[in-house]
């Protein structure tokens, strides 16, 4: 198999750090450790291991490796995890997420997520430490956040110039693979659904062809000009450009679903509690969400990286989940690095 090759075999990895096929755990301490062992990042950035002579795409719920605990010999810093397997990490590369967990990356670049009682170790093992920085042997190392901010996201023109400049890497020119078979599996009546961060309207048109009231909006002038361009004739999907998080008064629970594809991974992370409040307040009582999320590492964006984990973080007190699936007909080399969320509003 070529570095290039990504394969269509997975293996997942449980929010506490253990192995999974299907639903059945790896509880066998050699097997975990060998596949811990052999765990190594593709050149296309997918994060894969070896299991009986194949190679496997790893799907992890949080990070890959999920620290259990932390210590320190001389200059040298080793996080212990499940299956009794240990690693190197590099210190002076942690940062921290929004819930103050530490997170950094081994000295062979696979990402990890320190535990609760890990992180508790590991405060008593440093000099002082801050929402910013620790400090370790009298020397101070910056925690940036886990995942960067970029403002330039929240201009138009940003995203305009991109659309005038290249071919923007999120537009399939087709429906995702998966929208299909998620709404046939759903089964909604019909609705009006928002699509926001619509594009050029190719999932927008794709429900309004379902016989369902769309509304797309972007906020670049360029996206919404060729989503007219091509679909002005479509008499029950509506394009608007303005910017997504301005909502009116008119617009407060006024659709039954929001279809959620490439804008989450798209803003600013820091800008995410914030969309999220804006997808319940224009949600109706009973409204309910549908989003195709990225779960990949990838710190500096657009696209932002994210993780399960995360994304559950931050639904799980305005949604109640009713479909929750790693997608296996993703494009391309975003096989493996997809999630799709079915939620209702509670």
């Amino acid at each position: 198999m070529s570095d290039q090759t990504i394969p269509n075999k997975f293996i997942q990895i449980d929010e506490e750090g253990y192995f999974h096929f299907g639903e059945n755990r790896v509880t066998d301490l050699n097997d975990g450790q060998k596949l811990f062992s052999n765990l190594h990042t593709l050149e296309s950035g997918h994060l894969v291991t070896n299991s009986e002579g194949q190679v496997v795409l790893v799907e992890a719920f949080d990070e890959p490796f999920v620290a259990i605990d932390i210590s320190r010999t001389n200059e040298k810093w080793m996080i212990q995890l499940p299956y009794e397997f240990s690693t190197e990490i590099n210190i002076n590369e942690f940062s921290l997420d929004e819930w103050d967990r530490f997170h950094g990356v081994s000295t062979k670049g696979i990402p990890f997520v320190l535990s609760r009682s890990a992180q508790a170790n590991f405060f008593n093992q440093v000099d002082e430490f801050d929402d910013d920085s620790i400090a370790i042997n009298g020397e101070r190392l910056l925690t940036g956040p886990w995942l960067k901010p970029n403002h330039d996201t929240i201009n138009e023109s940003f995203w305009t110039n991109i659309y005038n400049t290249e071919d923007p890497g999120w537009d399939l020119k087709v429906p995702h693979p998966a929208l299909e078979s998620t709404m046939n599996q759903i089964k909604l009546s019909k609705c009006r659904i928002l699509n926001l961060g619509c594009g050029t309207g190719t999932d927008a048109n794709y429900l309004a062809s379902l016989g369902h009231i769309v509304t797309g909006v972007d906020m670049s002038p360029e996206a919404i000009k060729r989503a007219k361009k091509k679909y002005s004739h479509i008499k029950n999907l509506n394009f608007v450009q303005k910017d997504i998080f301005d909502v009116t008064k008119s617009e407060l629970g006024e659709f039954d679903l929001i279809f959620e594809h490439t804008l989450y991974c798209a803003i600013s992370p820091d800008r995410r509690n914030k969309l999220l409040q804006k997808w319940k307040s224009m949600l109706s009582e009973t409204g309910q969400l549908l989003g195709i999320f990225f779960t990949m590492d990838r710190r500096v964006g657009p696209p932002f990286g994210g993780s399960e984990w995360e994304i559950k973080q931050r639904l799980k007190k305005d949604f109640r989940f009713l479909y929750w699936t790693r997608c296996k007909k993703s494009p391309g080399k975003r096989l493996g690095k997809e999630l799709i969320v079915f939620a209702e509003k509670h």
